[in-house]
Order: C-alpha cells, then structure tokens, then sequence
C-alpha cells in the first residue's frame, strides 16, 4: 500500500480531506520530535518510506526539519513530493528528481507576491518614506508624486506570479512587457519577449520586476550592464531569487540612479547579514523574504496538494508538474 509523509501539523486540519480522497493510502505524520505515526502507532524509521510527500511550510519550518526530508530522500518507494515553494533551486530537488520522482510546484503565494509588488512601487511612486518622515516631524508638507498610469513595466519571468503583477499593473493603466521562453501573445502583456530581446527593453521601463526562476541561464542575469541600461528614475523589484541579482553592480548603480530605487525580497546571503549596506540605503526598500507570507496562500497552496493527492493515487496528470531538465540544471 501506499504511503504519505506529512507534517503532523499539517495533517490534524485536513485528515478527513485527506481521507476522504485518498481513503487507501497509508498516513505517515512526523512531529516536531521526529517522531513518526501510522494511525495512531509509532513507526521505526527504517520503516518510513513513503511515496508521496506534502512538503509544505510546515515540514519546512519545522523543528523536525531535516528529519523530514532525509526521510524523504531515503525513501526507496519516493515516486512524487508536492512542494508549497514556487521555485525549484534548493539542492533538496534536484536530488529529489534525480532519484526518478516527480516534483509539483505551488503557485499559491501568486496574489500576495503580487500584491507585495505593487505596494513596493507604490510606495516609492507616492514617496512613502517621505511622507511617514514628514508625519513623524509633524509637518504640514504637501508632496508632488508619480503615477502608475502610463508607465512601461518590464516583467522578467511571466509564469504565475508575473501574470499577477502584470494583471493588477494593467489596472492602473501601466504599459507591460513579459519576458519567458515562450513569447506568443498573451493577454496580460502589450509584448512578449524573450530574455534574448530583454537588454533592449531595459531603457525604456519604468519599472522592472525580477520573478524569474533561478537557472544557469537566469543567475547573475541584473548584473552592471543590465543595470547600465535601465532608464534613470526607474524602480527594481526582485521578488524571484537574490542570485539573479549582482549586488555590488546594484548598490554601484544605485550611486547613479538608474534604478532610482531598488524593492528586494530576497539576497544572495539569507538572513541578510547585519554589517549588509542594504539596510540601510536611503534607496533600498527591504524585506526577509516575506512576499509570500499572505493570508490566503495557505490555503491555496493545500487545495493543490488535495487536488493532486487525489490525482496521484487515481494515477491523473499531476498540476503544476515541474519540468525535471529545468530542476536538474539548477
């Protein structure tokens, strides 16, 4: 029989779900402890060889962590893990993929990323810091802002989270390039491109987003001459991963003002280092790796691992299904 390997946490909430779907697969819950149950039994971990695995943010973030996915990667029957992340680059898939299983990933994080980004820009459009500064003073100082309206968005990586950007920028009249692999038209987008085409794009945008996998094709893609060409004034989002950008091509840029403002969810070295002058550079909104943390994304990103469950043991086509090339040349 078939088994699941969960995070105790994760399982209570959505056992009878669970159930209800998949009523012959065997539930494997791991606690904090490491500790693992099959209804209610503890089983021997030399005995913990599931098939399918909910790595969600729970198992993630849990203290039982690398219990978790060592359990994952010695599991002799391991056939498909659904993952909460967007992304694929951690080292854990690749090996994950390497041993012939399949990888789902989740795009339940899409609408708070995409929120995060528009917030980024609107607040350095509408000079947030200013204004709270002014507040603070108790100042009475009317201050001239940008508007969205018009505005020529360059959004590299128009997959899920790209498509979200791109729908709420077009809802304040911006102007959106998409950039991917596949360039046929598409709805959300004015023009679609190719990263080959993006270098000539880069001075005529206002604002550039970064939500772009990481690849050997992607890694250190922002680097000076990119930022040499981008337009002065212009903004930086990066809610994809902080290997796509150079960092000290960016802070050098930042001296010259084009990008007048730089927006970054995400570093090379996480936790951000204290001594990092990222924190404190009056042209740097920052964030720790947050974009993903809304309200709703969990919920979304379980209703997918529900839906592919019951796709998995009634052997449907899986959702979301990672491209193993792409996993393994990360």
């Amino acid at each position: 029989m078939s088994s699941l390997l969960i995070y105790a946490g994760s399982h209570d909430p959505i056992a009878e779900e669970i159930a209800r779907r998949a009523p012959n697969l065997d539930v494997l819950a791991m606690d904090d402890a490491g500790a693992v149950t099959l209804k209610g039994r503890v089983v021997a971990p030399e005995a913990v060889a599931p098939a399918a695995v909910w790595a969600d943010t729970g198992a993630f973030y849990s203290k039982a962590a690398r219990a978790f996915f060592a359990a994952t990667l010695a599991s002799p029957n391991l056939r498909w893990v659904q993952s909460a992340a967007a992304g694929f680059d951690h080292p854990m898939f690749r090996q994950i993929v390497a041993k012939g299983a399949r990888l789902t990933i989740s795009h339940g994080q899409t609408v708070g990323i995409a929120d995060y980004v528009l917030w980024g820009v609107l607040d350095c459009f509408q000079r947030g810091a200013d204004r709270r500064r002014l507040q603070a003073a108790h100042d009475w100082n009317p201050q001239p802002y940008r508007e969205l309206q018009d505005t020529r968005w360059l959004v590299i990586g128009f997959g899920a989270i790209g498509e979200g950007v791109a729908r709420r920028a077009r809802g304040f009249g911006a102007n959106i390039t998409g950039v991917r692999r596949l360039v046929a038209p598409h709805p959300l987008a004015d023009e679609m491109i190719s990263l080959d085409s993006m270098r000539e794009r880069l001075p005529l945008a206002d604002v550039v987003v970064l939500c772009t996998p990481l690849t050997p094709a992607t890694r250190g893609l922002a680097d000076a001459a990119f930022f040499a060409a981008m337009k002065p004034r212009s903004v930086l989002v990066n809610v994809g991963r902080g290997d796509l950008v150079d960092e000290a091509a960016l802070l050098a840029a930042l001296e010259t003002g084009a990008p007048a403002h730089a927006v970054l969810d995400v570093f090379s070295t996480e936790p951000l280092p204290r001594e990092s002058p990222f924190w404190d550079h009056p042209k740097v909104t920052l964030t720790p790796h947050a974009s993903d943390l809304s309200n709703g994304a969990n919920a979304r990103n379980t209703a997918l691992f529900l839906d592919n469950l019951q796709r998995f043991v009634e052997g449907g086509e899986l959702l979301n299904l990672a491209d193993p090339k792409d996993v393994l040349a990360t």
